[in-house]
């Protein structure tokens, strides 16, 4: 038999023989494997969206970043097909100071034709000058002036030659054909070969009462000061010249190749890397 002392408890003082107390609210124990598995996941997912936003922005450079010359040049040869009619033959074209005298000068559309293979909607001289870049499509319109006493036919001829194949035809090409009238009514032409683009774009004008003509006389004549005759004094050669110019602007817009967005990029970005440093 063993006899055991009573222990005593001294007020205010903590029992020697109880656990020391544990606070009401105690941090749960960190375990370091968990600890290290969390760092881990949060590693791996920063680096995955990270990846994610170079790959992002990567793709959205590559889509629009701005093609080579040579890339966009051929590119440019199926805006026959790509882009809206009412863009590369607009309804309504403003001519300021394009006239005799500088003259502001209005012009409508009043008649577009169907998208035409080249035997179809090209006279046989311009096919056999053709022949060596090749032709693809034809877009043909005819427009009027404010005074509905001109009719201009206008015309697109898409190739898939390459830049220095189209430079052979500079200075070559004749009279273009008319369409919404005759070959016999043609007064004034011009025609140039695009180098924005595989295309050729002309213009031929006529006296819209229908009368006939001896021969077509390049523009760049008639618009001189010095130019005699009807056709030269109704502006005849204005309007070809500048409709001719006008519309081979518009090509060269549309041939473009989206530089915009790529440099609105690449300014929005700097601001927020100089504040990081």
């Amino acid at each position: 038999m063993t006899t055991t002392t009573p222990r005593t408890t001294i007020p205010g003082e903590p029992d020697p023989w109880s656990p020391p107390p544990q606070p009401a609210h105690a941090p749960p124990r960190r375990h370091p494997g968990r600890v290290a598995a969390a760092t881990l996941c949060l590693l791996l997912g920063g680096g995955l969206l990270g990846g994610a936003a170079v790959t992002t922005w990567s793709e959205h450079r590559a889509a629009h970043s701005p093609l080579p010359a040579d890339a966009a040049h051929r590119k440019a040869g199926s805006l026959w097909r790509s882009a809206p009619v009412d863009s590369l033959l607009p309804p309504v074209l403003a001519g300021p100071s394009a006239g005799p005298g500088g003259a502001d000068r209005t012009w409508t559309r009043i008649a577009l034709a169907p998208d035409a293979d080249c035997p179809a909607a090209l006279a046989a001289d311009w096919q056999a000058l053709l022949a060596p870049t090749g032709c693809t499509r034809v877009l043909r319109a005819t427009y009027t002036d404010a005074t509905r006493s001109s009719l201009i036919a206008v015309g697109m001829v898409f190739t898939p030659a390459d830049g220095p194949t189209m430079k052979t035809l500079d200075g070559r090409l004749p009279a273009p054909p008319g369409y919404g009238f005759d070959d016999s009514r043609r007064a004034a032409w011009a025609a140039s070969v695009r180098t924005e683009a595989p295309v050729v774009v002309y213009a031929v004008s006529a006296f819209a009462d229908g009368r006939t003509q001896d021969a077509p006389r390049p523009a760049e004549d008639l618009v001189k000061k010095d130019a005699t005759g009807a056709a030269a004094q109704a502006g005849l050669g204005h309007d070809a010249k500048a409709l001719a110019e006008r519309l081979g602007h518009g090509l060269a817009t549309l041939a473009a190749p989206p530089a915009t967005d790529a440099t609105d990029a690449t300014a929005r970005a700097t601001p927020a890397s100089k504040a990081a440093r």
